[in-house]
């Protein structure tokens, strides 16, 4: 079996922090391009961030940069979205993916289940 699987989600009041995890299984994680996403209701998939542990390299999208920090443990082979002082703006489904470039034609890409992230009072 080849796949992520995303957990962590849940309900959170404005201001608080979650953390998400995203457990590899059939791959090596640390070998691929990682990225998070996150789609809210009614709108497309958006990129929260992109991550590469090979050459060192974090970026984020602006609405999320000094709140979220993408980790890795190569041990357990997992990635981690810690986010903090969440707004309500954030509420979403948050999917983690992983892709390499086979060929010139094609990438290997895979995605996690999803989580829900709830920010709420």
């Amino acid at each position: 079996q080849l796949q992520l699987v995303d957990s962590g989600g849940g309900l959170v009041q404005p201001g608080g922090s979650l953390s998400l995890s995203c457990a590899a299984s059939g791959f090596t994680l640390a070998d691929y391009g990682i990225g998070w996403f996150r789609q809210a209701p009614g709108k497309d998939r958006e990129a929260v961030s992109c991550f590469s542990s090979n050459v060192g390299f974090a970026a984020y999208r602006a609405s999320v940069k000094d709140r979220f920090t993408v980790s890795i443990d190569t041990a357990k082979n997992t990635v981690y979205l810690q986010m903090n002082n969440l707004k309500p703006e954030d509420t979403a489904v948050y999917y983690c993916n992983a892709d390499l470039r086979t060929t010139v034609e094609s990438v290997e890409v895979y995605w996690g289940q999803g989580t829900q992230v709830t920010v709420s009072s």
